[in-house]
């Protein structure tokens, strides 16, 4: 196959007869690559991280609901990378399908985000759900082999055992958790159905952490607080915290995101999914101290009244995907602050407008 590697290796079982297991190793170099919600946060790094390796073309797929084109300003200096410009929305399956054309490997990022599932739930069930079987349809239906398919720790929901294994329930009571649970098990469902066929796609699933970084907006809902305590931080104002602040999780630098996609793609798994986090435990109270000690600010937090608050404890295990995928997140926490910071600094006018484009949302 053009697009892979297949390496058969026999599987004899205890009565004594052999099976054939086939692995679909991605070789990237002088591949071509669609990435489905190309301009976000996380699939404009994962383009970014593409492009340092020796592919043939990066295909970006995007409607700029939530991405921005200045996220791929850097890219698209680079001949091999384009937007795709025919649109770029998940339910127009004909130009779904039209961009799928000659694409040996897909990544798909795109989605209505945690709120915006809340408050607009058959948009959410129309995008995250019908667009990502059309996703799954153009891969099969132009021979794809390999798709990486971007979950949320949002299946867990809050832990009920802790770091959070793969193997750990779903404890999910969101809408936007729904439409993630739903992706999956589509994934699973349709890998099964034409694993022995002439149209085998192998897929991996990643389960982001909390992930943050440069580029970020304030539509994520647990990681617009960073941007909410440098706001307040900037006007001369105390950060404020809703609670007590011992609500914890698992903050990941959105390169080691994109690092954690390549990785993905180029492994020899499929049918599977990944945490994609640090394992480590960090408090709102502990983020918001290490903001304070990064920017040499002498404000106190503020605490007020515990607001609404769909997670309050989720840090996941990192050990299956170190193993199976070579993932392991490098950027540490402060690291990782300081850099967003610095970009922040960089793009006020950006910021600006993306704070405003939240006022009076839902958030």
């Amino acid at each position: 196959m053009s697009a892979a590697s297949s390496v058969a290796f026999s599987n004899f079982s205890s009565e004594g007869s052999s099976s054939f297991i086939y692995t679909f190793i991605m070789e990237l170099s002088g591949k071509r690559f669609l990435v489905i919600g190309g301009a976000g946060l996380i699939g404009s790094h994962t383009v970014d991280a593409l492009l340092k390796e020796d592919v043939e073309e990066v295909r970006v797929f995007d409607n700029f609901t939530r991405g921005t084109r200045e996220h791929l300003s850097g890219a698209l200096k680079d001949p091999r990378c384009q937007i795709f410009p025919l649109g770029g929305e998940l339910l127009h399956r004909d130009i779904l399908d039209a961009a799928m054309k000659g694409i040996d490997g897909a990544f798909h990022f795109a989605a209505l985000w945690l709120l915006h599932c809340h408050d607009f739930p058959r948009s959410a069930f129309e995008v995250n759900i019908g667009g990502t079987f059309n996703v799954l349809e153009a891969c099969i239906n132009n021979g794809v082999q390999r798709l990486v398919a971007s979950s949320s720790a949002s299946v867990y929901g809050d832990a009920v055992t802790e770091p959070m294994r793969e193997d750990h329930p779903y404890n999910n009571t969101t809408f936007y958790g729904a439409t993630k649970v739903a992706g999956e098990h589509m994934c699973h469902s349709l890998y099964h159905r034409y694993k022995d066929t002439d149209q085998r796609f192998d897929y991996v699933g990643l389960r982001y952490m909390n992930v943050y970084g440069p580029r970020q907006d304030y539509k994520g809902t647990y990681i617009a607080v960073i941007m909410k305590i440098l706001d307040r931080l900037d006007q001369g104002l105390p950060p404020i915290i809703y609670g007590d602040g011992s609500q914890a999780y698992d903050f990941v630098y959105v390169e080691d995101c994109s690092q954690s996609n390549i990785c993905a793609m180029k492994s020899e798994a499929t049918d599977e999914f990944y945490n994609v986090g640090t394992g480590i435990k960090t408090s709102l109270k502990e983020l918001t101290e290490l903001i304070l000690n990064i920017t040499g600010s002498e404000q106190k937090i503020q605490f007020e009244p515990s607001g609404k608050t769909f997670v309050k404890n989720r840090v996941g295990c990192p050990l299956k995907a170190e193993s199976e995928i070579n993932f392991k997140a490098k950027v540490q926490l402060r690291e990782g602050l300081e850099r967003l910071i610095a970009w922040r600094n960089q793009h006020k006018e950006l910021v600006t407008q993306r704070r405003q484009s939240v006022v009076g949302a839902s958030v």
